[in-house]
C-alpha cells in the first residue's frame, strides 16, 4: 500500500462524487429522510421511536453506504476503468482503501447530518454524548463502505450489485435486534447474528443511546465494528477483478 496512490484514489472519487449531485443527495440527506418518516410514523408513540431511532442512525446509512460503493466499484471494472488504473503503479489495496476513505468522508457529513436532525428536530431521546453517536454512525456508514466493496467482487453488472443488497444486508436487518432483541431470538439466530457485523453497529449505537459510552459497552462493539471494516477491505482486496467476466 502506497498512502500517495490512496489519497489520489481517494480525491478521484470525491471529484467524480462532487459532479454526481443526485448520489450526493441520496447519501447525504436519504438517511435523514428515512429516519424522520420513521419518527412520523411514530409521532403518537414517541417511546417507539426512541427506541429505534438509535439502532435506524446505523442501519439507514449502511445499507445506502452498501448500495452505492458496490455499483460504483463495479462501474470502474465493467467500464474497464480500473484496468487501466491498474496498468498504474496502485495496488488492489490502495484502490479499495481510497475508495474507503472518501466514502468515510462522506459518512461523517452523513452522519453529522442525520445525527444533528434526530436529535434536536426530531427529539430522539438519548442519555449518552451525542458526538459518542455521531462517531459510531460514521463507523456504521464506512461499514457499509467496506461491504459493499466486498461483495461487488462477486457481481458481474450493475443489475447483480444492487440485487446483492437484499442478499447481504437483509438478513442482517432481521438479526441484528432491530425488530426483536437478540437475546429473545431463537438460539440458532441468535448464534447467526453474533457473526454478523450489523448486530454490532447496532449494539453500538444502542449503548450510547443507553448512556453506555466507548469505556463500556459502545467501545468494545465499536471496536469488532471496526474489525469487519478491515476485514471486509482485506477480502475485497483479495477478490477484486480488474474487469468483469
Amino acid at each position: 500500500m502506497t498512502p500517495r496512490v490512496t489519497f489520489a484514489v481517494a480525491a478521484r472519487v470525491l471529484a467524480q462524487l462532487r459532479r454526481d449531485h443526485r448520489t450526493v443527495a441520496m447519501l447525504i440527506v436519504l438517511p435523514a429522510l428515512l429516519v424522520s418518516l420513521m419518527w412520523w410514523m411514530f409521532t403518537g408513540n414517541p417511546a417507539t421511536f426512541d427506541r429505534v431511532g438509535g439502532p435506524l442512525l446505523a442501519v439507514f446509512p449502511s445499507i445506502i453506504m452498501f448500495v452505492v460503493t458496490s455499483v460504483a466499484t463495479l462501474r470502474e471494472r465493467s467500464t474497464g476503468t480500473l484496468s487501466r488504473l491498474f496498468t498504474m503503479p496502485m495496488g488492489k489495496l490502495d484502490f479499495l482503501l481510497g475508495y474507503a476513505l472518501a466514502f468515510a468522508l462522506i459518512a461523517v457529513v452523513q452522519a453529522l447530518v442525520v445525527v444533528s436532525i434526530a436529535l434536536y428536530a426530531l427529539d430522539l431521546d438519548i442519555r449518552g454524548a451525542a458526538w459518542q453517536l455521531g462517531v459510531v454512525a460514521v463507523l456504521d456508514g464506512v461499514l457499509g463502505t467496506a461491504l459493499g466493496l466486498f461483495a461487488s467482487a462477486f457481481a458481474a453488472t450493475e443489475f447483480q450489485a444492487v440485487q446483492m443488497m437484499p442478499a447481504v444486508m437483509i438478513p442482517q436487518i432481521l438479526l441484528c435486534g432491530l425488530l426483536v432483541p437478540r437475546d429473545q431470538l431463537p438460539g440458532v439466530l441468535h448464534a447467526v447474528s453474533d457473526v454478523l457485523p450489523l448486530s454490532y453497529a447496532v449494539d453500538a449505537v444502542s449503548s450510547v443511546a443507553q448512556g453506555n459510552g466507548f469505556t463500556s459497552g459502545a467501545g468494545v462493539d465499536a471496536l469488532v465494528v471496526i474489525a469487519f471494516i478491515l476485514a471486509a477491505l482485506g477480502l475485497g482486496a483479495a477478490t477484486l477483478r480488474r474487469r468483469t467476466a
